[in-house]
């Protein structure tokens, strides 16, 4: 039986909206950035406090073997210059890799993995990968695939910075800062790296952030992802559940390659979102303006985008937004930042888990043998021995509960005060509000909808039985309640839900 034009084109619509669904667990929410994490860390984090606090998913470091340089401290970014498509990485091997995804998703914890479909390395000469896989790089030849220098764009040529902003067909044809770019209209190209994406899935991931997307033609990319298998039902998944896709497109407006021409095929980073919420809660402009984040901002469609407050690139200083970008460094600006993200309806969120760093190489924590450190854990439950770990701040972890209790509510009663104050509720569920004024407190009585009682701050602490670790708040029987954020105290957020009261 022949289907007809339309039934073919409702099936692809409906494929392409599943791509799109991050295929979490119920009460869930907001996929954290394990930069650099090994799988081993990875899994015992999903069971230990991940799951446990209501986190959907995990983005992994690209776990394919990738070039091995011979220097003393290896970079986070030898991870984007693949060898082959070998599972086998600084974080550890296929046997691993499979483990961790198994116990993760046993714990409602999905796995997300940055994949590099784009290029190859740069020029190494005879070079090694983490695997011990020979490449010729000089000559484009990866025997470990194999490519040779037919599978990549020729001639060669060099994307240059003017080529951003009016030459698409250099920026998807030419090489990105060196690396050899592959061809991804020619059908070898296409099978080599859909048996790579089939073999994650069949592994049991949840689906891919795909890197560098802007820089692949979208109808090969189109033709790729159809061609990706659905989730496995061995490891959970419904039948028929299409893996989550979201792609790495930077476009802040005056780019030859637009953002939207990707939100067909899946979710799209959204590069803005970020840049807008570090140049407000920075001073540069009202946070006031906040209350209509979002598509009318002249970012992407509420279902189109993938948020974040930082990445990996970003944070230091690669990938635009410059200094509007808030990392762990700005540790009170930016808590308020990603609290604004988790208590926002709009876009699936993104948490950023970093290791410290001071210069933009610089690699994760590692021994004298480059072999990477494993975040230790201290009493308080922080990380140490070099992590970050901003995924285990209670300002933090505690937005993601409210998300997920105040999950399908509408933004109700808005407040500002015309610059840098500003609270809304969500719903009758949940109560957020900033104090980013300048050497100025909030003292205010604010409307919240949320049921007469005695609500524990989420933020300032925690609820334990039926006491609190930080500040309370009343609510009186109109829904009304004062609520001080004073411009001396270590956050700017106060934030409760139903879940918080006492």
């Amino acid at each position: 039986m022949r289907m007809s034009p339309l039934y073919s084109l409702l099936l692809a619509l409906s494929a392409v909206s599943a791509q799109k669904d991050p295929n979490v667990a119920e009460n869930t929410s907001a996929i954290v950035h394990l930069f650099e994490w090994k799988f081993d860390d990875v899994a015992a984090e999903c069971e230990r406090f991940l799951s446990p606090q209501g986190y959907a998913g995990v983005q992994l470091s690209p776990v394919n073997e990738v070039i091995k340089p011979n220097v003393n401290d290896r970079s986070w970014w030898e991870r984007y210059q693949p060898i082959s498509y070998n599972i086998i990485s600084r974080s550890g091997n296929e046997d691993a890799f499979k483990s961790m995804v198994h116990r993760c998703n046993n714990v409602n914890v999905r796995i997300y993995v940055d994949v590099v479909l784009n290029h190859m390395t740069s020029n190494w000469g005879d070079a090694l990968g983490t695997g011990n896989s020979r490449a010729f790089t000089d000559d484009s030849v990866y025997p470990a695939v194999p490519y040779g220098p037919a599978d990549f764009h020729q001639p060669t040529c060099i994307i240059a910075s003017s080529d951003y902003g009016n030459n698409a067909t250099a920026v998807r044809d030419c090489e990105l800062s060196g690396l050899h770019d592959l061809n991804q209209t020619s059908p070898y190209v296409r099978e080599q790296i859909i048996s790579f994406l089939n073999k994650l899935v069949d592994a049991g991931v949840a689906g891919f952030r795909v890197d560098a997307a802007k820089h692949m033609w979208p109808e090969d990319l189109q033709y790729i992802y159809s061609q990706i298998k659905d989730l496995s039902t061995l490891h959970g998944f419904a039948p028929q559940t299409r893996p989550f896709i979201y792609q790495e497109v930077i476009d802040y407006g005056s780019e030859a390659v637009k953002s939207g021409e990707y939100s067909d095929l899946g979710r799209v980073t959204e590069f803005n979102y970020g840049t807008y919420l570090g140049k407000g809660f920075s001073g540069d402009y009202p946070i006031s303006h906040f209350h209509n984040f979002g598509s009318d901002w002249g970012m992407l469609d509420d279902g189109d985008a993938l948020v974040f407050v930082d990445n990996h690139d970003n944070q230091r200083g690669s990938g635009g937004g410059g200094a509007n970008i808030l990392t762990y460094k700005q540790s009170k600006l930016y808590k308020m930042a990603v609290s604004f993200m988790l208590s926002w309806p709009y876009g699936y969120p993104r948490v950023m888990s970093s290791y410290y760093f001071d210069t933009h190489d610089q690699g994760p924590p590692q021994d004298s043998d480059q072999n990477i450190l494993s975040p230790t854990i201290s009493a308080d439950g922080t990380c140490g021995n070099g992590w970050v770990c901003e995924h285990r701040w209670r300002q933090i972890y505690n937005m993601v509960a409210f998300r997920n209790v105040v999950k399908g509510t509408p933004v109700t009663n808005w407040w500002d005060n015309g610059s840098q104050q500003i609270a809304y509720s969500r719903g009758n569920l949940g109560f957020v509000a900033f104090n980013d004024q300048y050497n100025t407190d909030l003292k205010q009585t604010i409307q919240t909808s949320l049921p007469a009682g005695t609500y524990c701050d989420i933020i300032s602490g925690e609820k334990q039985g039926s006491s609190c670790t930080g500040k309370s708040v009343t609510v009186d029987t109109d829904g009304k309640a004062y609520v001080e954020i004073l411009y001396s105290e270590e956050d700017g957020v106060l934030a409760i839900t139903v879940a918080s009261k006492l």
